[in-house]
C-alpha cells in the first residue's frame, strides 16, 4: 500500500506551516571554521542519516546508535532499514541505510563534531569520496535552521537526488504534520507538496523492493525482504489446554515430528508457544513455561531441516524471551506488546531481535469481557492502541526496523471486529501512517487460524474443522496486505498464499502505480 497517496488532504496544513516558516526565514546560520555561531536552545530536533557497507553492517548501526546516545543525542524515531546499491562509486559492496530523528542540545557544529568522532572511533578513515566505510553519519536537518559553512551544510546538499536518503527520511514522518519544525523540513524541499512530492518525483514507493533499494528486517544472520513473498508461520503449541491442539505435542518427540511435518509442507517460520493464551486461560509461571519450552526449542534448533527457517517464541514473559533467544530463537512474539511484563520491551531492546507486537486489551482471562469489546471504529482504535505500544517500544530502544505488528484477531474482538480487521488492513496501515510512516511499512502478521469466529460463521464446533474457513480468511488477509500468516494447517495455507502472491504480482505487473 502506498501511504503517500493518502497525503494530499494534509497539504493545506503544510501550506499554513510553510507560511509560518517563511516568515521566520528558518533562522539562517553562515559561519566558517574560525568563526561559528552556535544557536543553543534547550532542545533541537535533528535528522541523522546512517550508512554502512564494511564489516558487520548491522553491528555498525547498533554501535553507532549506542555511541550517539552517549554523546547527548536522544533518539526518538527510527526509519526502516534499507539494503541499497552503492551510488557514485559502484564497485563496492551494498550499503545498509537508515535515518533517525533525535533531540539534542548540541549546536550544529558540535553535533557534527560528535558524529565525526563516532565515525573515527568506529574505524572510518579518509579515503575515496563515496567509497566503502564502516559507518557514515550525516546531518540532514537541524531544527528549523539552515546552516552554511565550509564544513557543514544543512539541509544536506545531496538529499534531493538520493533515494537511499529520502526513503528512510520519509519513514521518520507521519502523513499528518505534527509540528512547525517538521513543516519547515517539508519547506526545505522547495516542492509545493513538501518532502512527499520530493519522494514521489524520485519514484516513491515504486523504487522499494527492487535490487537497488530493498526494505529489509534483520533476522538471525540475514536480512528479510518481506515484499517478495508472504511467509507462512506454522504453530507449535506445547500446552495441554490450547483451543485447537492442546496436549498433542507435549513430548519432545511429538513436537519434533510436527515441526518436521510443517517444514516439509512449506513453513517458513515456526512459532513455539508453551503458555496458552486462549480466552479464560490461566497463567503459568515463568519456570513452568521454560520447563515446557526449552527442551523442545533446543531440539528444533538442532534439526537439520530447520536450517534456514525462522524460529519464533510465543511468550509475554521477558525472562522466557531472553532464555529462548539465548537457545537459538530468532523472534519474540508477544501477544501483549509488553503490557503483561514491564521488563519485556527493555529486554527485547537488549536482545536486538525482531519483536512481534500484538494488539490485545486486558489479558487472556479478561480480554473477551464486555468492556474490552467496546469499539466505535475497531480498525482505527486497534491501530491507535497498537501504535502507542510500538511507540513506547521504539523510545525504549527497539528500532522500527525490528518490529512486526499483529492486530490481534480473536484477542479482545468479537466476530464482526475480526471481519472488520481482515477487510481493513489498509485502513490500519493508513491510521498508523498518520503518526509514523516507518511503522505503517512494518510487516503485518495475521493469525486467524481455526479461531472461534470462523466456527460461529461456518457452524463448526471443532477447531480442526475450521481449516477451509482459515484458508478463506488468510486469503483475504494476504490480498489486504498481510506479510505473515500464522496457521495450524501449513500445507493448505501455503497453497493459498502462493495463489494470493501470484495475484498480487500480476496486479502489480499490469498496474505498476
Amino acid at each position: 500500500m502506498n501511504i503517500c497517496k493518502n497525503l494530499k488532504p494534509t497539504m493545506r496544513q503544510l501550506d499554513g506551516f510553510t507560511k509560518y516558516c517563511r516568515a521566520s526565514y528558518f533562522a539562517f546560520i553562515h559561519s566558517s571554521p574560525n568563526f561559528s555561531v552556535e544557536v543553543h536552545t534547550p532542545d533541537q530536533e535533528v535528522v541523522i542519516a546512517l550508512g554502512s557497507n564494511v564489516g558487520d553492517r548491522l553491528h555498525n548501526f547498533n554501535e553507532a546508535l549506542q555511541l550517539m546516545r552517549k554523546s547527548g543525542i536522544h533518539i526518538t524515531r527510527h526509519g526502516c532499514l534499507y539494503e541499497t546499491a552503492p551510488a557514485y562509486v559502484t564497485d563496492q559492496p551494498n550499503f545498509l541505510n537508515s535515518a533517525v530523528r533525535a533531540v539534542t542540545q548540541l549546536g550544529p557544529h558540535e553535533l557534527l563534531g560528535a558524529l565525526k568522532k563516532i565515525e573515527k572511533e568506529m574505524g572510518r578513515t579518509d579515503g575515496i569520496r563515496y567509497g566503502p566505510r564502516p559507518i557514515d553519519l550525516d546531518i540532514l536537518f537541524y531544527g528549523k535552521l539552515r546552516v552554511s559553512s565550509e564544513i557543514l551544510t544543512v539541509p544536506h546538499e545531496r538529499i534531493w537526488e538520493r533515494p537511499f536518503v529520502i526513503a528512510p527520511l520519509m519513514d521518520l514522518l507521519g502523513s499528518t504534520i505534527d509540528s512547525d519544525t517538521v513543516a519547515c523540513w517539508h519547506s526545505f524541499s522547495m516542492h509545493s507538496g513538501g518532502l512527499f512530492d520530493a519522494w514521489e518525483k524520485l519514484g516513491g514507493e515504486t523504487l522499494t523492493g527492487k535490487e537497488g533499494l530493498k526494505r529489509v528486517l534483520p533476522i538471525g544472520k540475514g536480512l528479510w525482504d518481506w515484499s517478495t513473498k508472504t511467509s507462512v508461520m506454522g504453530i507449535l503449541n506445547l500446552t495441554p489446554d490450547s483451543f485447537s491442539d492442546g496436549g498433542k505435542f507435549q513430548s519432545v518427540e511429538a513436537a519434533i515430528s510436527q515441526v518436521r511435518s510443517m517444514i516439509s509442507e512449506g513453513a517458513d517460520m515456526i512459532d513455539i508457544g508453551a503458555q496458552s493464551t486462549r480466552p479464560m486461560a490461566s497463567r503459568i509461571s515463568v519456570q513452568q513455561e521454560l520447563d515446557r519450552l526449552i527442551p523442545v526449542l533446543e531440539a528444533v534448533v538442532g534439526m537439520p531441516e530447520a536450517e534456514g527457517k525462522i524460529i519464533s517464541v510465543d511468550t509475554f514473559y521477558s525472562e522466557v524471551a531472553a532464555e529462548a533467544v539465548s537457545k537459538g530463537a530468532h523472534i519474540v512474539n508477544d501477544v501483549s506488546a509488553g503490557l503483561l511484563d514491564s521488563n519485556m520491551l527493555r529486554v527485547v531492546a537488549g536482545l536486538k531481535v525482531p519483536y512481534i507486537a500484538m494488539h490485545m486489551r486486558g489479558d487472556p482471562s479478561t480480554m473477551q469481557n464486555s468492556e474490552n469489546l467496546k469499539y466505535d471504529n475497531v480498525c482505527k482504535q486497534v491501530a491507535s492502541e497498537l501504535y502507542s505500544r510500538v511507540r513506547e517500544a521504539e523510545l525504549i530502544g527497539i528500532p522500527a526496523w525490528r518490529m512486526i505488528i499483529d492486530p490481534g484477531i480473536g484477542f479482545s474482538k468479537n466476530c464482526n471486529h475480526n471481519l472488520d480487521i481482515l477487510m481493513g488492513l489498509p485502513n490500519i496501515q493508513a491510521e498508523i501512517g498518520s503518526e509514523s510512516l516507518a511503522m505503517s511499512h512494518a510487516p503485518i502478521l495475521i493469525g486467524p487460524s481455526r479461531k472461534k469466529f470462523l466456527g460461529e460463521i461456518c457452524s463448526r464446533t471443532a477447531g480442526t474443522e475450521r481449516d477451509p474457513a482459515t484458508v478463506a480468511s488468510v486469503t483475504a488477509a494476504v490480498l489486504g496486505g498481510a506479510n505473515i500468516v500464522r496457521v495450524h494447517n501449513v500445507r493448505d495455507n501455503v497453497d493459498a498464499v502462493k495463489v494470493c502472491d501470484a495475484m498480487l504480482r500480476h496486479r502489480k505487473s499490469v498496474s505498476p502505480s
